[in-house]
């Protein structure tokens, strides 16, 4: 039986979430939020403190011995998120260190709102009036998170040169830009496209005009240099940069340590590069093989096109293998949709939109197309499953279907459990049988050794002090990443610290719990039943993770 204080604060702890971040709720399809803009103010921080106060106060009144059964599951994350939550927001940076991430990539504030607010359906008269409320107020969100970022440097906390002009030449294209070709426009029928076309060119657009011009302005003359990128050069650098770390990994695992484990897995998979480089390329000299994955130009797409449909091919063969593998569920459609020009030239290779929780809306691997001759054909299988099936949809749409779960748990995103099953999967779809020759099974290797960069470089650069510079040659010299490639992924740890440190170390601990469900069940072992309990359980943190494995085998 559930207990009725820890569902009433777990219900609490998830609309407090919600109202925090109304655009994580549009990503989530949870209504109610859909005309709101986040606080990104210090005082609403401190506000946030205070209840996330409360609602530990409320946590450590219930006792977990007399819970059972998922109350378990749920006292443990409550409590873990509530000190990872609370340990990030007191390192006066904001959640992902916030404040400083002035950046053209993923984390960009200007990104997060290109690729979360069109995200929605506009099914209604109210749905249509909602998105217009939201899309005006977005005028007073930029110019409140440009007060925070001037706050910011009133106490010497200064982004990066790289990161704002990046972002000042994104911001001045897009409002440089066709209103036709506009993201906010996207979700608009005919009817009421002048309506929001109006409000777009005259308030969100004047908005960010001016927030670019107050990055040049303001931020840019006082910014750290590419020697300088490292939150540790930051005032109170090093404690946020534990802060996230502890947020991300859900492990108490120190900087030095996870550069370590990166150095040893890279090794390793340089191993791989050897054997597969000499069946492919007649070579088993790793730099060797690099530059053919890097140089070859018959490695690159010739289109847009062409992306997609890799992406899709592979979605459609993971659906058809997945029986053996997984229980059988009924789960929300995954589709693959091409990233908006005017997010994509300084961003991910992909990224995972959920499905709405109304079913609204799919869930959508974005892929990025722009500039395809620059991006390689060979990685874009192991892309695939990662965000879509056996990845992050599966993942993300079976935790949506378990209903009996507390919401915030069906909507969690544990860093670590959800990216480390993304990872886990890039293996096991080669297990699977499902990459179409060595060559995509070499991009397999290409993203193995990616991630085990970023455990250096992260803690290299945020923790060591390493500069840009020399981030970029250990990434560019280990992987088969292109120019382009390495430059973005930099610059997004540059903006997000310890956030690309949770993915290798969740795959290392789901594979690790199943080489021990396997030693102890022998031949009781079920692949289909493992991979049930890491996922029903929606993502939790890899500890809790550990135990709900442990608890199946006995």
């Amino acid at each position: 039986m559930t207990d009725e204080q820890l569902a009433e604060l777990a219900e609490d702890y998830f609309r407090d979430g919600l109202a925090a971040d109304p655009f994580e709720a549009t990503v989530c399809g949870v209504p109610g939020h859909d005309g709101d803009v986040p606080d990104p103010s210090r005082d609403a921080d401190r506000r946030r403190l205070d209840r996330l106060d409360g609602f530990r106060r409320r946590l450590d009144a219930i006792d977990p011995v007399r819970l059972d059964g998922q109350d378990v599951v749920t006292h443990e994350m409550l409590d873990r998120l509530l000190r990872d939550v609370r340990a990030e927001l007191a390192s006066g940076f904001g959640l992902g260190t916030a404040e400083i991430a002035v950046s053209a990539s993923l984390v960009g504030v200007q990104n997060v709102v290109f690729g979360t607010v069109p995200a929605v359906a506009l099914r209604t008269a109210d749905d249509t009036a909602n998105y217009l409320r939201r899309l005006e107020g977005l005028g007073g969100y930029f110019d409140a998170v440009g007060t925070r970022f001037l706050e910011a440097k009133g106490d010497g906390r200064f982004p990066t040169a790289t990161g704002v002009r990046q972002a000042v030449a994104q911001l001045r294209g897009y409002v440089a830009s066709d209103l036709e070709g506009d993201p906010f426009l996207r979700p608009v029928s005919p009817a009421d496209a002048q309506r929001v076309g109006d409000v777009v060119r005259g308030t969100v657009r004047p908005a960010l005009a001016r927030l670019a011009e107050l990055l040049a302005d303001e931020l840019l003359p006082v910014a750290r240099d590419d020697a300088h990128v490292g939150i540790c050069h930051v005032p109170g650098g090093e404690a946020a940069y534990a802060a996230a770390v502890g947020t991300h990994t859900t492990t108490e695992l120190s900087p030095d340590e996870i550069h370590r484990i990166g150095l040893d897995r890279l090794a390793r998979v340089h191993e791989g590069f050897a054997e597969l480089g000499s069946e492919l390329f007649g070579t088993s000299d790793v730099p060797e093989v690099l530059r053919r994955l890097r140089d070859d130009p018959g490695l690159r797409f010739g289109g847009a096109d062409e992306i997609v449909a890799v992406a899709r091919a592979a979605l459609d063969r993971a659906n058809a293998a997945l029986p053996r593998w997984f229980r059988e569920y009924e789960l929300a459609p995954c589709v693959v949709e091409a990233m908006h020009p005017v997010e994509a030239e300084g961003s991910v290779l992909a990224y995972y939109r959920p499905p709405a929780d109304d079913g609204s809306r799919p869930g959508a691997h974005v892929l990025n197309t722009h500039d395809p001759v620059t991006r390689p054909r060979f990685e874009y299988e192991a892309l695939a499953f990662h965000e879509s099936v056996p990845g992050h949809h599966l993942q993300f749409a079976l935790a949506l279907s378990v209903k009996a779960l507390p919401d915030f748990r069906r909507f969690s995103y544990i860093t670590a459990h959800a990216e480390g099953w993304g990872l886990y999967t890039e293996g096991l779809a080669d297990e699977m049988g499902l990459y179409t020759d060595d060559l995509a099974r070499m991009g397999m290797l290409s993203f193995d050794a990616w991630r085990a960069c970023r455990l250096v470089v992260d803690t290299g650069m945020h923790h060591y002090g390493w500069s840009r510079d020399r981030a970029l040659a250990f990434l560019r010299d280990n992987t088969a990443a292109t120019e382009s490639n390495v430059r973005n992924e930099i610059d997004r740890y540059i903006a997000w610290p310890g956030q690309a440190l949770a993915y290798l170390l969740g795959r290392l601990r789901i594979e690790e719990l199943r080489r021990k469900a396997e030693r102890a069940l022998g031949d009781r072992f079920d692949i289909r039943e493992f991979h049930h309990r890491v996922l029903a359980n929606g993502a939790v943190p890899l500890e809790t993770l550990s135990r709900i494995v442990d608890r199946w085998i006995g």
